[in-house]
């Protein structure tokens, strides 16, 4: 089952349990899954699906950091969106599974003693590979901290 049939299926229970904040926020996120599918003329990939959401979240983040303190009631909206939200994303990689593929990476590369100079190289070569899986901030730390060992 797609996520959009997915959230589909969880909005319609919102209806039903007369829950409209889940509803509304259960309703962007659909409607922001078949604007994708439009523009894409196709069926989206799970990828695709998870970069949606991933989008969606870190947009609500965005609005969460940029709110004033005085005003609880949009600090608590954002908070409940990221609750929903966070239902229908993708699992992240901890940062031991991070550590791994990092590893793998400098093995691949022939990377025995990491320097800033390589940072590069290896950030091509692992983005690919943890993008929508790991928060791209924290995969930059952790090869930040290679060359500061």
């Amino acid at each position: 089952m797609s996520k959009m049939d997915l959230v589909r299926q969880e909005m319609v229970a919102a209806m039903k349990a007369k829950d409209a904040a889940r509803k509304d926020v259960l309703s962007l996120l659909l409607s922001s899954l078949k604007a994708k599918y439009i523009d894409k003329r196709a069926d989206l990939t799970e990828e695709e699906e998870n970069a949606v959401i991933l989008k969606e979240i870190k947009q609500t983040k965005e609005a969460l950091d940029s709110t004033p303190p005085e005003r609880t009631d949009l600090l608590e909206e954002c908070k409940f969106r990221l609750g929903v939200l966070a239902e229908f994303a993708p699992q992240s990689m901890s940062e031991e599974e991070i550590h791994a593929v990092i590893q793998k990476v400098l093995a691949e590369l022939g990377i025995t003693a990491p320097q800033a100079k390589d940072k590069g190289r290896i950030m091509k070569a692992l983005m690919p590979l943890v993008k929508g899986k790991a928060d791209g901030g924290l995969v930059n730390q952790l090869v930040g901290e290679l060359f500061q060992a």
